[in-house]
């Protein structure tokens, strides 16, 4: 098996990078607890708390900093303005919940491989200095939430 080489990521995109990482970590913690047969309820208080805390405040400064780098009608930016749509909707219904977060915890998985790929390989080789600038100001104080209080995970 070919072993893959780290993306170089750029400094000013490194915290976004990171805040991906906490995204396929919820993608496990899903998983882990369908395996564990945890209660639904349970995984989607989880779901409604990582939403509120990571995926808004995420998806926000992807569409207010990032994606502006490039054209607005570029086909990686409009599948990722999708894909950011359809997340939230998953995330936010409550008629078949256990599906929904079937669903996210693929589909917010395949968004997150994509965007690291290919999307924000496309916009680092884009973006200015000045534009990365203006990244790296704006996330150098990305706060951390606390740890979820319900580790149903372990």
């Amino acid at each position: 098996m070919e072993k893959k080489k780290p993306i170089k990521r750029h400094k000013a995109l490194q915290p976004l990078s990171r805040q991906h990482h906490f995204g396929l970590l919820f993608s496990w913690k899903l998983r882990k607890g369908f395996s564990k047969n945890i209660a639904t309820e349970r995984l989607q208080e989880y779901a409604k708390w990582f939403y509120e805390h990571e995926i808004k405040p995420h998806f926000r400064e992807e569409e207010k900093y990032i994606f502006p780098i490039l054209e607005k009608d570029n086909e990686l930016i409009e599948r990722a303005l999708k894909e950011h749509r359809r997340i939230k909707r998953l995330f936010n219904d409550i008629k078949n919940p256990e599906k929904s977060l079937n669903c996210l915890e693929e589909e917010l998985e395949a968004h997150i491989r994509f965007e690291e790929r290919v999307l924000f390989n496309e916009i680092q080789k884009v973006a200015t200095e000045t534009q990365l600038e203006k990244i790296e100001e704006i996330h150098s104080d990305i706060e951390k939430y606390s740890d979820y209080h319900d580790p149903f995970w372990e």
